[in-house]
């Protein structure tokens, strides 16, 4: 699933074509032949309506969707490189076995995966903005639209930067090299098409820029799509790690006072929502990934997850043990202690067994452990103390409230809260600690330009260890 074409081999043909294909199929079988390849479909006819764009926004979704993006993968690899600590990593896929041992080489699959599918979901969100203009049922409607389109290209945006280049904190973000910064559709490549590392800072500040305008467009409500409230959690993220601790705690109060949506008093209730909810999204649940039975993957399940006989419904390869010591952490009679299912002689989470439960992106309890941490560090209660949002995180899973809050009691709930859902090295990096016995600003740490990149566009810088 890794053998992907180039980033720069993609052009706005390629997706909003289908749209045109789809269209001209409806004229009747006997007409099907008349259609010219998609690859040559001019540039100019490639997205002429408002049903053009709308089938080149579910083609972006499909992009972000992809196993190797939001499908799982992002955070697969995010829990996975270097985490000796807490997974035992026994998989057979060199790819990820080379991320987990810290020894990835600049060809390396999934990395050049991730990177491919990314920038591909990217390149349709492009085609959107720059066609924006053709919609034109209603301004609602074009704005959701836009606003769409602008949360998925900063979201992706804010994964590469994090994974590919240096970490804010580690030398200065406004020299540091970043990613390339592709805010146009790329049609037909030209050598003006082959950019260079924009800064991790300008990388950021478009990635500010999309998600402030994306959340002032979006509605409050969008059945499985992006709204307001992920727009303003996922700001919430990104100011957090730019060490914005106002405008994280801000965005995040955003989203718990006027999103309507309340912590599941239920913790186990956050899952196997396929098995058990009928394939329901959980309210909790502020952005996430749709997986059915007809489309969609799940790679937290491929690789965090395991058949359990006793659990009907479950899958996985069985990849990702979590050792004794990660459970060790957490209290007795904390909920999330007993949330993982022996099997085997081994220990999985139960958060990833579900084989078509949707893959979480972003959920209300982190809204609460930021705007903890960020009030916390700030001297702050906005919208609450640090105290009463740390315990309505332990009241859920059965602790008792704490008396008096510290930064260590917080971050602690952060990572036991949130634990293998993409967060341990970012996290890491963000907070300036060891990844096992791994400094975090190693350029280990850090993920390569995939080489075929680096061979196609010589503009490119690679990073250092590579």
């Amino acid at each position: 699933m890794h053998e992907m074409k180039n980033i720069y081999s993609y052009s706005k043909n390629w997706f909003s074509a289908l749209s045109l294909i789809a269209l001209l199929g409806i004229a009747g079988c006997e007409k099907r032949l008349d259609i010219s390849p998609y690859q040559t479909i001019a540039d100019d006819k490639a997205l002429l309506s408002e049903g053009d764009v709308a089938v080149t926004l579910v083609g972006a979704y499909d992009g972000a969707q992809s196993a190797a993006a939001y499908g799982g993968e992002i955070m697969v690899l995010n829990e996975l490189i270097g985490n000796t600590d807490n997974i035992n990593f026994t998989g057979t896929f060199a790819g990820l076995s080379d991320c987990y041992q810290l020894q990835m080489v600049a060809n390396n699959s999934f990395a050049t995966g991730t990177w491919v599918a990314s920038y591909n979901a990217i390149n349709r969100c492009n085609n959107v903005l720059g066609a924006i203009s053709k919609v034109t049922s209603s301004a609602t409607r074009k704005n959701t639209v836009e606003g769409e389109a602008l949360f998925l290209r900063a979201s992706l945006y804010f994964e590469l930067v994090r994974l590919y280049a240096k970490f804010v904190g580690d030398g200065d973000i406004a020299t540091n090299p970043g990613v390339p910064l592709v805010l146009k559709p790329t049609g037909n490549v030209t050598d003006v098409d082959y950019l260079p590392r924009a800064t991790v800072k300008a990388v950021y500040d478009q990635v500010v820029t999309d998600l402030t305008r994306a959340e002032s467009l979006l509605p409050s409500s969008n059945g499985i799509y992006a709204n307001k409230w992920a727009a303003a959690a996922q700001l919430s993220r990104v100011h957090l790690m730019l060490k914005n601790y106002s405008e994280a705690a801000a965005a995040a109060n955003r989203v718990i006072s006027s999103s309507g949506r309340v912590l599941n008093p239920d913790f186990t209730k956050l899952w196997f929502t396929f098995i058990n909810n009928g394939g329901n999204t959980p309210s909790e649940y502020l952005f996430s990934i749709k997986v059915t039975t007809q489309d969609g993957s799940n790679s937290f399940n491929n690789y965090f997850g395991r058949a359990i006989s006793s659990i009907p419904g479950t899958a996985g390869r069985s990849d990702c043990k979590i050792r004794a010591s990660h459970i060790a952490l957490y209290e007795a009679g904390d909920v999330r202690k007993n949330f993982f299912v022996s099997n085997g002689g081994s220990f999985y989470t139960q958060k990833h067994l579900d084989r078509f439960g949707d893959v979480p992106v972003i959920r209300l309890a982190e809204m609460y452990l930021t705007r903890a941490e960020a009030n916390f560090r700030l001297g702050a209660s906005v919208g609450a103390s640090p105290l009463q949002d740390v315990n309505m995180i332990r009241a859920r899973v059965g602790l008792a409230p704490l008396a008096a809050v510290t930064l260590n009691d917080i971050l602690k709930e952060r990572t036991l809260e949130l634990a293998f859902e993409g967060h341990n090295v970012i996290e890491a990096k963000r907070l300036q600690k060891n990844v096992g016995t791994t400094p975090w600003n190693s350029p280990k740490l850090i993920f390569p330009i995939p080489q075929r990149e680096m061979d196609v566009n010589k503009n490119l810088v690679q990073n250092a260890g590579y």
